[in-house]
């Protein structure tokens, strides 16, 4: 027998999206419902994400983005979750718009070369790449 709580395995306890809220059950006082802040959603997006929960990320990740459309890191998330759960559409069109912002966001530019080869557009792809490469310094000596 575990003397421990903290000898239990935590293979498959509680969803991630459920644990994240209920971090914040009591916050507001007993029957006061509590209004999630853009934090906290983006919060629980970045433990979706990590449970490999792309589509439920991608839905939480569209409202903080909406709500913060300045900042990078969700913008860039959300378009990693859509890229995992094949809105290819939607992950182009999120990181071209990071592209347009920060146009030095490395990252940024493999993803929508990784994008663009996924959708069949190797031709597309290949500049964004090369870019993104140029950005590591991992060009060939060809290049």
């Amino acid at each position: 027998m575990t003397d421990n709580f903290n000898d239990y395995p935590a293979n498959d306890g509680v969803a991630p999206d459920r644990w994240a809220s209920a971090l914040h059950l009591f916050d507001d006082g007993v029957g006061v419902p509590h209004e999630e802040t853009t934090l906290e959603r983006w919060e629980r997006a970045q433990l979706l994400f990590a449970a490999r929960d792309y589509i439920a990320a991608a839905k939480l990740l569209a409202a903080v983005v909406e709500e913060a459309p300045e900042q990078t890191g969700p913008r860039l998330l959300l378009a990693r979750a859509y890229y995992h759960s094949a809105q290819l559409g939607r992950a182009e069109q999120q990181l071209r718009e990071i592209i347009d912002r920060d146009p030095v966001e490395h990252y940024a530019h493999l993803m929508l070369g990784r994008t663009l080869e996924r959708r069949g557009r190797h031709d597309e792809a290949a500049p964004w790449l090369r870019m993104a490469a140029a950005f590591t310094g991992d060009l060939a000596d060809g290049d």
